[in-house]
C-alpha cells in the first residue's frame, strides 16, 4: 500500500535529503557540543550553528542574528516569551484561534495575576479587529496572536492588529507555527515584538528545534526562564545578559541545528514564492474536491488564499478518530484527527463535542496525484456511512 502523509501541520515529512545527510555527517564525523572548545570539529560546529541563526535571521526578517533565539520547539519558545515577559497584574489579549502553546501557560500564569481576555472568533475564522481596538482601551502588556490557524488554516490579521496594539502601547507575540515557511513572516516589516516557531514544521528542520525572535532592545524586558552554562563568561555565577547566550542555557541540540541550517537553505535555493504557489495548487484542489463530496463539511476559509495548507473536514455521522483510522488502514493516508491542542478553536466551529475534525496538511513534496488520491477515499468514506 502507498504511504501518503498530508500531516505536515503536526511535523513535515519528507525533509529535503540533505537535512538528512547534514544530520549524520554530524552524528558521524563532528559530534562536539556548540561554543564548548576550540579543536577543529568544535570550530566548525560553531560555524554551522552561526550560519543556521543567520539564516534564520534572514528568512524571518531580524536585522542582527543575535535576536534569533534557538529553543526546543515552538512550545518552548512560547513559553519562554509568556514566562519570561509578563508579570502578576498584566493583562493579555489573545484570539480563539491559540494552540495550547498559548492556553496553557496563559492558564498557569493566570495563578500569579495574569489576566488574559480572548476575542471573539469571526465567520471568516479570524478576530474582529474592531473588538481588538475596544479592548486595547484597557491597559495591556501584550497580544499574543496565532499567524494562522492549525485548525483552519485561516490566515490572522496581524499586520492591522500589531499596528493597533503598538498605538496603545502593548507588545505583540506572534505564533507563526503554521506560518513560517509557508507565507511571509518578516519581524521588521510587521513590527512584531517576538515571533515565535518551530524549526520542524514549515521550515523543515528535524525535530527539538524551535526559534524566538526577539526585538531589539526587549531583552531589557524579557527574563531568561533557564539558567546554567553558556560556555561564555564563565568566571561569573550570574546569567550572561548579551544575546543571545543569556537565553540560551545547556547544550544545544547540535545534529537539530546542523538538520535546520540545511532546510534553511534548502527554502532559499526554492524560493518561498515558488513553494506557496505549489501549495496554494495543491490547497485549492482538496478544497474544491472535498467541497464536492456529499456529507462532508469544509470548515475555514472556502478559498485557497485565505490559508495556509490546513483543511479540516467533519463527517457527521462517522468520529473524526474512526474517519482517520479508515484513511491509514485502508488507503495509506496519514492524516490528524482530533482537537489538535486547539480547543477554543473547536469550540468556534462547533466540532468540540465530537471530538474535533480530520486535518490534512499536504507539504512541499505533496503530489497532486496525492491529492487525487486522499478526495477518492475520502469519498468512498462518506459513501459508505
Amino acid at each position: 500500500m502507498q504511504r501518503i502523509y498530508v500531516d505536515n501541520a503536526a511535523t513535515s515529512f519528507p525533509k529535503p535529503e540533505s537535512v538528512y545527510a547534514a544530520v549524520d555527517h554530524f552524528q558521524r564525523e563532528l559530534g562536539t557540543a556548540v561554543g564548548r572548545g576550540a579543536t577543529r570539529s568544535s570550530l566548525t560546529v560553531q560555524g554551522v550553528v552561526d550560519r543556521c541563526r543567520a539564516r534564520a535571521a534572514r528568512l524571518l526578517g531580524a536585522r542582527r542574528a543575535e535576536q534569533v533565539l534557538f529553543t526546543f520547539n515552538g512550545t518552548d519558545s512560547l513559553n519562554l516569551a509568556l514566562h519570561g515577559l509578563l508579570h502578576p497584574g498584566d493583562r493579555v489579549i489573545a484570539s480563539p484561534w491559540e494552540h495550547n502553546s498559548v492556553l496553557r501557560p496563559l492558564k498557569a500564569l493566570a495563578a500569579s495575576g495574569v489576566t488574559t481576555t480572548y476575542l471573539s472568533p469571526t465567520a471568516a475564522g479570524t478576530f474582529d479587529l474592531n473588538e481588538l481596538q475596544q479592548a486595547l482601551q484597557q491597559p495591556t502588556r501584550l497580544v499574543v496572536l496565532t499567524h494562522a490557524s492549525n485548525v483552519t488554516g485561516a490566515i490572522q490579521p496581524v499586520a492591522e492588529a500589531i499596528d493597533l496594539a503598538h498605538q496603545s502601547g502593548a507588545l505583540v507575540l506572534i505564533d507563526a507555527a503554521q506560518s513560517a515557511g509557508h507565507i511571509p513572516v518578516h519581524m521588521g516589516e510587521l513590527q512584531a515584538d517576538l515571533i515565535a516557531c518551530p524549526g520542524h514544521k514549515g521550515l523543515l528542520g528535524p525535530l527539538g528545534t524551535g526559534l524566538l525572535l526577539v526585538r531589539e532592545g526587549l531583552e531589557r524586558e524579557l527574563a531568561p526562564i533557564r539558567q546554567g552554562g553558556t560556555g561564555t563568561v564563565s568566571e561569573t555565577e550570574d546569567q550572561p545578559n548579551q544575546l543571545p547566550s543569556r537565553y540560551e542555557s545547556g547544550n544545544h541540540n547540535a545534529p537539530g541545528l546542523f538538520g535546520l541550517e540545511t532546510s534553511l537553505a534548502w527554502l532559499e535555493s526554492q524560493s518561498l514564492a515558488t513553494l506557496r504557489e505549489h501549495e496554494l495548487e495543491l490547497t485549492a484542489a482538496l478544497l474544491s474536491g472535498l467541497q464536492e463530496i456529499p456529507g462532508i463539511i469544509v470548515h475555514g476559509p472556502q478559498e485557497a488564499t485565505a490559508r495556509v495548507g490546513v483543511i479540516s473536514i467533519s463527517l457527521p455521522q462517522l468520529p473524526p478518530q474512526t474517519f482517520s483510522t479508515l484513511l491509514d488502514e485502508h488507503f495509506g493516508i496519514e492524516c490528524r484527527a482530533g482537537l489538535h491542542c486547539a480547543p477554543r478553536a473547536h469550540a468556534a466551529l462547533g466540532t468540540l463535542a465530537a471530538g474535533g475534525t480530520v486535518r490534512f496538511s499536504p507539504g512541499p513534496f505533496t503530489t497532486l496525484e496525492e491529492i487525487e488520491s486522499i478526495l477518492d477515499a475520502v469519498a468512498q468514506i462518506a459513501a459508505s456511512v
